[in-house]
């Protein structure tokens, strides 16, 4: 017997017949023996169809009353799930977050999970009962709802699965776990039996939308088995209900991981945008000032690099933010340029970022070298590079996106059994 949290997104249960095959997975681990808490999303489009009200209700609208709105989204498919399931003989409750409770910080809209205290959940489990949770929500210090954000439910999953301390945590959502890379854009992409926490959070951090950052830092954290599987798999199938070897792809520590390949994986972000400062004084602080000024207004700073002068008193900066932050970033750093004393401001949208990533490349030289001789065999430029211990970042124009990721896919083996 083992305990298991499930975690079914929105395009599972976007409706009622899905809603049955969920309660069919559910059913699957409870008549294994299993104790079972489901944490679920809003049916498909329902969020943003609540979130429009709300801002046609009033584009100013209180967060505070924006959270009670969208959270009823989860509501509604936890109870549905529940109904479904006691249908089919399971028994079954379902809970809001705060009946939990799920605490969280007060930033209504995008709030942090503080603490959830096992001891509800573990009771209901000793009874028999499969807890279905309304996902993306908790209590706040206000004592009123609060939402999580994007990517809220896998975040909740995560967190109970910490708190009652399960044997795993199943995200369920429409692909059938993590590949190499897009199998949209390289066909030869293939699943991947494990991969670990840092790669995870890694390839989630450079594009990979599998999951969201949060949910893999949290399971990282606390160390919480995470596989992801498809919930559109027949909940019957051989191997489904395998407690050892599930259908999908598992995150774990590195240590689980037995043959370690030099590259696990090549993600992308597109609309990447390159700004450069020209000819910037070179003294102590300019960076802070240029940096603190575009993170105070919320605009997310990726590659940088700095390039300095023969005589060291003049440096060029240049940087990425999403193509959607330009205009934002161009602003903040035309109010800074008397205190900056840049020359000029460059920016140049459309780009690309194409990442490496593999926890076998600490041991092992020549990596980055592979990759960049790679795509200058197919006159691939490359704007900017960053590395850390487990991952390679190349900028490049972003129409050849797709012909840098299947170079590279290809040129580590990725494509090959």
């Amino acid at each position: 017997m083992a305990r298991i949290v499930m975690k079914f997104g929105g395009t599972s249960v976007a409706d009622i017949a899905r809603i049955r095959n969920v309660a069919r997975h559910v059913k699957r681990e409870v008549d294994a023996g299993h104790e079972v808490a489901v944490v679920v999303s809003a049916m498909a489009g329902k969020t943003n169809e609540l979130v429009g009200w709300a801002r046609e209700a009033s584009p100013m609208h209180d967060a505070r009353e924006y959270d009670a709105v969208v959270a009823s989204g989860e509501q509604v498919t936890a109870g549905l799930l529940a109904i479904t399931l006691q249908n089919m003989g399971v028994h079954a409750r379902s809970w809001q977050g705060w009946q939990i409770p799920i605490k969280t910080d007060n930033a209504h809209g995008a709030a942090r999970i503080l603490d959830i205290d096992g001891a509800f959940l573990i009771k209901r489990f000793g009874e028999g009962q499969v807890a279905v949770i309304a996902g993306f929500q908790g209590i706040g210090p206000d004592n009123r709802i609060a939402t999580l954000g994007r990517g809220g439910s896998d975040t909740s999953a995560v967190a109970i699965a910490a708190a009652v301390k399960a044997d795993r945590c199943d995200i369920y959502t429409d692909v059938d776990g993590v590949y190499t890379t897009d199998p949209r854009i390289e066909p030869k992409a293939r699943r991947l039996a494990k991969i670990s926490f840092e790669e995870m959070l890694e390839m989630a951090s450079l594009g990979a939308k599998v999951l969201q950052v949060r949910s893999v830092e949290l399971a990282m954290v606390h160390r919480v088995r995470t596989f992801v599987r498809s919930s559109f798999d027949d909940p019957d199938a051989p191997g489904m209900g395998d407690l050892l070897n599930p259908l999908g792809t598992l995150i774990c520590d590195e240590e689980e991981i037995v043959e370690q390949q030099v590259v696990t994986g090549i993600a992308y972000a597109k609309d990447e945008a390159q700004i450069s400062l020209r000819r910037v004084g070179d003294r102590p602080g300019v960076a802070a000032g240029i940096f603190g000024p575009l993170a105070e207004a919320n605009i997310n700073v990726d590659m940088i690099v700095q390039n300095i002068s023969e005589d060291g008193k003049l440096t060029d900066m240049t940087f990425t933010v999403p193509s959607g932050d330009v205009d934002k970033a161009l602003a903040v750093l035309e109010r800074l340029k008397a205190s900056i004393g840049y020359d000029v401001v460059q920016s140049e949208a459309g780009m690309s970022k194409v990442s490496v990533i593999g926890i076998g490349m600490r041991s092992h030289a020549g990596v980055a070298a592979t990759a960049f001789k790679a795509l200058a065999d197919r006159s691939i430029n490359i704007r900017a590079i960053t590395t850390s211990e487990i991952k390679i970042s190349i900028l490049i124009d972003g129409p050849y996106t797709e012909l840098a990721v299947r170079t590279l896919h290809s040129v580590y083996g990725l494509d090959k059994q």
